[in-house]
Parts: C-alpha cells; sequence; structure tokens
C-alpha cells in the first residue's frame, strides 16, 4: 500500500509498459491493462486492484446492482398508492428515459475521469479551481453516505420481504411468522454479514456470479410471467385498466401523488452510478463503463415492463394490495392460487436479493476506499489498504458494514425504517450523481473535448434532464408518501440525511478545511500528462 498522504502524486508501476511503448491513447485498443493503469497513473493513483471484468461483466455488475424484478417488488407500494396501473407502468418508463440521460451524462465525464472516485474525483476534476476541495467534498461525502445506505436499504428491504414471503402460507391474513422488531433486525443482521463473506472472499467468482445472475433473472422473470398470466386464479384485467387506469390512494392531489409513484423507479434506478466505483477492476474502463451504465439502464427499463405489466393484469384490488405488508407475494398467491406454488415463484426474487446486496456491497467498499485514499474519512490510513491476499479494500468493507448495521437500529425506534434508508440513499446517490453534471454544464463541458463519448447537443439535453430530476426527486424522498401522515408512517429520510449532513459538516471544520486538498493531481496537471503520453504514443 502507498504510504503516500493525500495530494501527492502516486507514481505508477507500468516502467515496463512504458519502455515497451504500450502508452495510452484515447480510442486505442492497446494492451487493455496496460493502458488503463498508465492513464490510472495520469489520474494520480497507483493501480492497487486486479483488472479482471470485461465490458460485459462489469455490464452484468451494473445490471445485478439494480436487480430490477426484485428493487421493483421492494418499491411497488409507492406506484399502488401513488396511481395504480398508470404510475406503474408509465412511471416506471418515465423514470428509466430520465435515468438514460443520467447515465448517458455520467458516461460522458466517466469517459476522460475513470476512476474508481467516481463522481466525487469527477467533480473536483470538472470544477473551477477556486471551488474544487468543498464541491469534491460535498459530492464525496453524498456518494459515500448514498452507496452505504443504499446497501443498508438493500439488505434490510430482503429481510423484511424474505418474512413477506414466508408468510404466503398463512391463512385469512394471520401470518405464520409474525416476525418481531428484533427478528427482523437479525435477519438483516444475517443477511448483511453474508453478503460481506460472498463479497470479500469470493471476489475472483464475482463476475461469474453477475453473469449467472442475468440468467437467473430471466428465468425466474419467465417463471413468474407464465404462472402469474396461465393461472391467474382471480382474473385479468383489461388492456384499459392496465395502460389507463389513475387512481390515487396516498391522499395528496393527483398530480403529486403520481409523483410520489415515481420513488418506485428512482429506488430500483439510483444504483446507476455506483458501477463507476469499479473503474480501476475493469480492462479499458473509459470506454466499457459509459457503455456498461447506459446499455445497463435502457435493459433494465425493458426488464421491468416485463415484470410490471403481467403483475398488473392479474392485480388485486389496490386497496387490498396496499393493505399487505409486501405486495409482491400476495399478489403472486392471488394469482396463482396455490401457496406453494406462490412460493415457489418468489425464490428467484430472494436469490436476486442476496445478489443485489453482495453486489451493492462490493461498489460500496471500492466508493469508501478510493474516497479514504484521498484521506477524506476519519481514519482513513486504516480504510485505504488493500488486502492483497483477498485483492479487496477488505477495511472499507467492514467499516461500510459497521455502520450499516448501526444504522439498522433504527428499526426498533419506527417500522417506516426501511423508507428512511431507502429514501436517504436515493437522496444521497441522486445528488452525487447531478454535482458533476451541472458543474460541467455550468463550465461548458470544457473537460469533455478530451472525451470518448461526447454527444455534443445531446449531452447538453441530457445535462439538463439529469439536473431537473435531482430538483425533483430530493424533495419528494422527503415528504411522507401517505396522508395523513402519523409517527409510524412519517418519512424520516429527511432526519437521516441531515444527520449525514451535519457529520460531514463537522469532519471539515475539525479537519477538511485545514488539511483537505482534493485527489493527488489536478486536472491541469492531468492533462499535461495525458498530451505526453499521446506525444509518446
Amino acid at each position: 500500500m502507498s504510504t503516500e498522504t493525500p495530494g501527492q502524486y502516486r507514481k505508477t508501476t507500468t516502467a515496463s509498459s512504458h519502455a515497451k511503448g504500450e502508452h495510452y491513447v484515447e480510442g486505442s485498443p492497446g494492451p487493455a491493462s496496460a493502458d488503463a493503469d498508465v492513464l490510472l497513473g495520469v489520474l494520480g493513483y497507483q493501480a492497487e486492484l486486479a483488472r479482471s471484468r470485461s465490458t460485459w461483466q462489469v455490464a452484468f455488475m451494473s445490471f445485478v446492482l439494480a436487480s430490477v424484478p426484485y428493487g421493483l417488488s421492494l418499491t411497488l407500494y409507492y406506484p399502488l398508492i401513488g396511481g395504480g396501473p398508470v404510475s406503474i407502468i408509465w412511471g416506471w418508463l418515465a423514470v428509466g428515459m430520465i435515468m438514460t440521460c443520467v447515465a448517458i451524462s455520467l458516461g460522458e465525464i466517466t469517459s476522460v475521469f475513470p476512476a474508481a472516485g467516481g463522481v466525487y474525483y469527477q467533480t473536483f476534476m470538472v470544477s473551477p479551481p477556486r471551488y474544487r476541495t468543498v464541491a469534491a467534498w460535498i459530492c464525496g461525502w453524498a456518494n459515500t453516505m448514498g452507496v452505504i445506505t443504499i446497501t443498508l436499504s438493500v439488505n434490510f428491504g430482503s429481510a423484511q420481504f424474505f418474512v413477506a414471503c414466508i408468510n404466503i402460507f398463512g391463512e385469512d391474513g394471520n401470518p405464520v411468522w409474525p416476525a418481531e422488531t428484533y427478528e427482523v433486525f437479525l435477519l438483516f443482521l444475517a443477511i448483511t454479514f453474508l453478503c460481506n463473506t460472498i463479497s470479500s472472499l469470493g471476489n475472483r467468482w464475482l463476475p461469474i456470479l453477475d453473469t449467472f445472475a442475468v440468467f437467473w433473472t430471466f428465468t425466474g422473470l419467465a417463471a413468474i410471467i407464465i404462472c402469474s398470466l396461465a393461472l391467474a386464479k382471480n382474473g385479468r384485467n383489461s388492456a384499459k385498466y392496465v395502460f389507463t387506469e389513475f387512481q390515487t390512494n396516498s391522499g395528496w392531489i393527483p398530480g403529486w401523488s403520481f409523483f410520489i409513484g415515481l420513488l418506485h423507479g428512482a429506488y430500483v434506478t439510483s444504483a446507476t452510478g455506483m458501477i463507476i466505483a469499479m473503474c480501476e477492476e475493469v480492462k479499458q474502463p473509459a470506454i466499457q463503463v459509459p457503455k456498461a451504465m447506459v446499455l445497463t439502464v435502457i435493459l433494465n427499463v425493458a426488464c421491468g415492463l416485463l415484470f410490471l405489466i403481467p403483475l398488473v393484469f392479474v392485480l388485486p384490488p389496490i386497496e387490498d394490495v396496499v393493505a399487505q405488508s409486501s405486495p409482491v407475494p400476495y399478489i403472486l398467491r392471488m394469482a396463482i392460487g396455490n401457496q406453494g406454488g406462490a412460493f415457489a415463484v418468489t425464490i428467484p426474487l430472494l436469490v436476486l436479493a442476496l445478489l443485489c446486496g453482495t453486489a451493492c456491497t462490493t461498489a460500496a467498499s471500492r466508493t469508501v476506499w478510493s474516497f479514504a485514499r484521498d484521506g477524506a474519512i476519519p481514519g482513513s490510513r486504516w480504510w485505504r489498504k488493500i488486502n492483497r491476499r483477498l485483492e479487496v479494500p477488505f477495511n472499507a468493507m467492514m467499516f461500510s458494514m459497521v455502520i450499516q448495521c448501526v444504522l439498522g437500529i433504527i428499526v426498533f425506534g419506527s417500522t417506516a425504517a426501511f423508507n428512511a434508508f431507502s429514501g436517504v440513499g436515493v437522496i444521497f446517490l441522486t445528488i452525487s450523481y447531478t454535482t458533476p453534471i451541472f458543474v460541467s454544464l455550468v463550465t461548458g463541458r470544457r473537460t469533455l473535448k478530451r472525451a470518448h463519448y461526447n454527444l455534443g447537443p445531446v449531452g447538453v439535453a441530457c445535462n439538463i434532464i439529469a439536473i431537473c430530476w435531482c430538483l425533483l426527486i430530493t424533495p419528494i424522498y422527503c415528504m411522507p408518501s401517505y396522508l395523513p401522515t402519523t409517527a409510524d408512517t412519517m418519512n424520516y429520510a429527511s432526519v437521516v440525511f441531515i444527520g449525514g449532513v451535519t457529520v460531514s459538516a463537522i469532519w471539515y471544520f475539525v479537519w477538511g478545511r485545514h488539511s483537505y486538498r482534493g485527489p493527488p493531481v489536478g486536472v491541469e496537471e492531468a492533462n499535461v500528462r495525458r498530451d505526453s503520453l499521446v506525444e509518446a504514443k
């Protein structure tokens, strides 16, 4: 592990590559790993992680981070109360189109600055010198807290979803496992430990696991579609109902209620930019990661429609569905008409829950590690170490896991804990994604002149849409989703959000404003180094 202090340039170990003339040239094929490591040196870092992922493998991991059928199952409550079928189908499609714009915007910037620091590093590099360190600090903390809390929400949601699937075997609303709060919490801890174990001990096999997850997803999706539509014990709704029925059950006015329904898609697609944290384990990150982000969002949208449309065709009365602890197991039970059969088709979703938790754990550990190596987190000297035997930032992974477990204790104070975790995760991630996009746009997108992907006017339009999305979704996720609001149904995302902001602000005034200098190389120096490499080629 490098012992240089933050702000110093870390020399890369690619001297042999230089001697052979294997320099990085934008757009050139070249020896993938050598070129990527040289570029990483240009950006100021030493290559410490093995580049073991191809374009398809990084795309598969990006797909697993969203785990669309599982993610949509966790949050189907929002569009059910927000607008019914219209909100479920058209709301998902609208969010998918918006997140495609976000992915395109991030992809353009990532093709210039493909580092594990992701949006944090990118914000520093695209910002004017005067505001660089503050902007990077804000974005870095938002991104770090976002990946930790979204991973927490995935694993906590898995615990709740598992209980709901077991209770498919209940009769007349009487659950077979009326899980107490402490039981849900213990199940959450077990799932969290399992995901961390798989991510840390099985790192070299994770690309294979991600590939398996893609085929597993579509196999399970086929089983759900065929069984629910073919049996449809509760009858089938008309196409007019599926695509045009709009009914609100949230207590809000119709327009705002529809926006509440968008939280469904916002949660599932919030992982879009998390794949950037894997840039230093990808063979050609400047090319592969942007492709993976955009293509995966498009695939997720299609996969989501394949999942949601059949569910709405067999949807029971909405007032009955929203009364359940988890909508999807109830919908499947009513459609299939058999407890064992309904539970069987939830098994693919349960497996996806663990795969999604493992992928989120992996991305979160890289995010914490990359932020810590620039000294921005208390105790950074521990969290920035790489475990050479496991080839993972093990300390950063354990740090992230401990924070998740501590935050999970919130469940003992509120049954709406999942809403708080998922809400604050989406808020933080959305803000972190938007920060480099906004700064790049207001500074004339000047750094994109060196980009592999620069879509010009189309890119500008995508930037504007991404910024508007942040301005819309942030206040929505802070508002209660249902009126009238009680202590149990209150949205506590804003409370957790304020807590996270307070921690980062205190650390900034205690240490950051005097010692933090950002990534170890500025944009001007990086450009000079990049140009010298191109000329040498």
